[in-house]
């Protein structure tokens, strides 16, 4: 979990992960160095969630299959099923993070970096797409999250790190 004020540099150390920005340094997998490995190949296994997704259609299965690994999702996430008929420009911010989440997640990465995903959700279904995070984690995920919400560290982290003044410090409690 990263935390820190707004403007810090959570999101932008994401981004340099994910070998979207321009940076210093070098990531590695499992011994395999970002800067050693063609970009859609790294970019493949380590899946770049931003706060505000993307979407090139306004028709939800252009993004997602109607298929049944995206229906178990769905309900896991508290989404009803007719989402996937919506037009993405009718859902609400929370529904389209919870679309993207599913997205990355059919995507099966081996990292996710995820900026913000429950930014825009009550408390209840916030618990729900942390429910399915754990056991990301718990099946071999890595997933390094940014997020403003304390509590939501105090859940969900096994390493607190936080951004002040530029640099990165470790286990903030």
């Amino acid at each position: 979990m990263v935390t820190g004020q707004s403007g810090a540099g959570k999101s932008v150390l994401l981004r340099m992960i994910a070998d979207l920005d321009p940076h210093q340094g070098d990531v590695a997998l499992d011994g395999y160095f970002c800067s050693r490995m063609p970009a859609h190949l790294w970019r493949r296994q380590v899946l770049y969630l931003p706060a505000d997704p993307g979407w090139w259609s306004d028709i939800v299965l252009d993004h997602v299959p109607d298929k049944d690994c995206t229906h178990d999702l769905m309900e896991q996430v508290g989404l009803r099923r007719g989402v996937l008929y919506d037009p993405i420009h009718r859902l609400s911010t929370g529904e389209r993070q919870r679309l993207a989440l599913i997205r990355g997640l059919l995507n099966a990465p081996r990292v996710m970096l995820m900026d913000e995903p429950c930014s825009a959700l009550d408390a209840t279904t916030t618990l729900l797409v942390e429910a399915v995070l754990r056991t990301k984690i718990e099946e071999g995920m890595t997933i390094i999250l940014v997020s403003h919400d304390l509590s939501q560290a105090v859940r969900m982290a096994d390493t607190h790190c936080e951004i002040v003044r530029g640099c990165l410090h470790e286990d903030v409690s």
